[in-house]
């Protein structure tokens, strides 16, 4: 199994529009960041976890060719806007693109892509079959992914972040009840937002993140859906223990056994 960062950036990406700070002036290649997402390579199909505002140049970015199936976390637009791209792979598969989401989630996609849904189908929308998921139990996605749904809370929004084997994605978490780390536990690599150093009401702070995941105690684990307020990329990485990394567009993490 493959995982790719498609996005390790928070809402706003980074650079930021009209900033002028030091990161969105940065010059490195890994202050570059484009909204949240992940790709999943597994059993030779590709997954991908949520479709931002950025998910037509993500796709484009990584030449991805085929696509089985794409997994929402939550329906904030950072995360779901950029669902009408799939219909390129629609036209170039010939198939229906598989969507596993939450019900308020599909509540969300039906609102803001309603042209999908209607009775009336124009020609040349999104072909979507919904799979209704939680975290109340595991699924294996069409391919053959064993999906095991995680819940954490955005403040008061529930989110999922979701376990393939011995790899773990978590997104947008402030909180996390203990029967839901239960569901983490053992996880080799993990990858969990961390969006600044200074209190956020619905993302975990740099301190916060670093106390789940000695908590969670994975071999490795990687900080994603980053501000501009954190830090240059070199600065993060000088704050972090040995087994910490910061994540960055592109990044890519091998495990030894697909799921």
């Amino acid at each position: 199994m493959k995982i790719t960062i498609l996005g390790s950036g928070t809402s706003q990406g980074v650079p930021v529009i009209a900033c002028d700070c030091e990161v969105c002036r940065s010059e490195d290649p890994k202050d570059k960041r484009l909204r949240s997402s992940i790709l999943v390579s597994s059993g030779g199909e590709n997954y991908v976890i949520d479709t931002g505002p950025d998910f037509r140049a993500q796709m484009l970015n990584h030449h991805v060719k085929s696509l089985r199936a794409v997994l929402f976390t939550h329906e904030h637009k950072d995360h779901v806007a950029g669902m009408d791209d799939v219909r390129a792979f629609n036209f170039a598969e010939k198939r229906d693109m598989e969507v596993y989401c939450s019900e308020a989630v599909e509540e969300a996609l039906r609102r803001e892509f309603y042209y999908v849904f209607s009775a009336k189908r124009y020609p040349g929308i999104p072909q979507v079959n919904l799979n209704r998921i939680s975290k109340d139990e595991s699924f294996v996605a069409i391919g053959g992914l064993n999906v095991v749904p995680v819940e954490v809370m955005h403040y008061k929004m529930p989110v999922l972040g979701f376990r393939f084997g011995d790899f773990t994605y978590i997104t947008d978490a402030k909180t996390v009840e203990e029967c839901e780390r239960e569901k983490i536990r053992g996880t080799k690599i993990l990858v969990v937002n961390a969006l600044r150093k200074e209190e956020h009401l619905s993302h975990f702070t740099l301190d916060e993140a670093l106390a789940f995941i000695r908590d969670i105690n994975p071999e490795k684990a990687y900080l994603t859906h980053i501000s501009h307020l954190f830090g240059t990329h070199e600065e993060i990485t000088k704050l972090l223990p040995e087994n910490v990394f910061v994540a960055y567009d592109g990044l890519t993490i091998e495990l030894a056994h697909d799921c």
